[in-house]
């Protein structure tokens, strides 16, 4: 194995990917979204984005062959893996002890469907992982709901899913993921890759995410009510505020009502609203409906 394939320290290659998908007869699945990356600089390059600290406890969500997790190893006290394939989830200790011996007390892997965890051996300070597109969303906010000790997120997604997340009030890709994200943590972009540092080369290209968990929102409604206008918001991107909040607030006038007095013009759309507009509309109607229905 040459250098460039990451012997110098440890990391996968091309070669190594290949090697170990052959030994496991691994044919990579588009269900649990399977594409491995086979770049040492490039996991290198996750590394650094994810701004880790030698304490941190990182939780890695399918780490699959390992790629990435050798490389997270170094710089954390603890990385707990979260592999929903069983073939995955038993090879990788082995790979970590034959690659990295010294660092390998320091990997935990829990065989589980991080959709479904609610619990870990220990509290996660920091989730860095190469996310299927597909479900990249739903298993952020779930794990920043479930795991409050979780102070920053560097993940890897499609590039598409990368920029709906980063996206600004206005953008023509700001939607439910901007927002929702955003309840938890100030988000922003942290770079490109491109498709050929995976295998299989997926059709598209990956963004890099970071996320930094800000102090909770002050909100009397709750997370629950908030997240039920923004749904409600975006159901019709074309509709005005005040006739996309008609259900949640009984009637237009009312949902007019409640947006004055948060302060929000009842003419604009879900789109043009940040997360502390959402949650002063949820608070409103909160006040004057007796609650948002959820």
């Amino acid at each position: 194995m040459s250098p460039v394939d990451g012997e110098s320290d440890g990391l996968l290659g091309g070669r190594d990917i290949r090697a170990l998908a052959t030994e496991l007869d691994l044919r990579p699945t588009k269900r649990w979204g399977q594409n491995f990356v086979t770049d040492p600089n490039t996991v290198r390059r996750i590394v650094t984005a994810a701004r880790l600290s030698a304490d941190d406890v990182v939780l890695e969500v399918g780490p699959g062959l390992g790629s990435l997790t050798l490389a997270l190893l170094p710089h954390a006290s603890q990385v707990i893996a979260v592999e929903v394939d069983p073939v995955l989830a038993g090879r990788l200790p082995i790979t970590v002890a034959e690659r990295a011996p010294a660092m390998a007390s320091r990997l935990t892997v829990v065989e589980a469907d991080a959709m479904r965890i609610d619990h870990l051996p220990a509290e996660p300070t920091a989730l860095v992982a190469n996310l299927p597109y597909n479900v990249a969303v739903p298993v952020v906010l779930h794990l920043l709901e479930t795991f409050e000790s979780l102070r920053t997120v560097l993940v890897m997604v499609q590039k598409e899913v990368a920029d709906r997340l980063a996206a600004a009030p206005g953008s023509r890709v700001y939607g439910v993921p901007s927002v929702k994200a955003r309840w938890y943590a100030d988000v922003e972009p942290a770079g490109n890759i491109g498709t050929s540092v995976f295998w299989p080369v997926p059709h598209v290209d990956s963004g890099l995410v970071r996320m930094t968990r800000h102090e909770p929102l002050p909100s009397r409604a709750g997370r629950e009510a908030t997240f039920a206008v923004i749904d409600a918001a975006f159901a019709q991107r074309r509709k005005t505020l005040r006739s996309a909040l008609a259900g949640l607030a009984g009637s237009p006038a009312a949902a007019e009502e409640a947006l004055r007095a948060a302060g929000v013009d009842p003419g604009l759309r879900g789109e043009q609203l940040g997360i502390g507009d959402f949650v002063g509309v949820a608070d409103a109607l909160a006040t004057r409906t007796g609650g948002v229905s959820v």
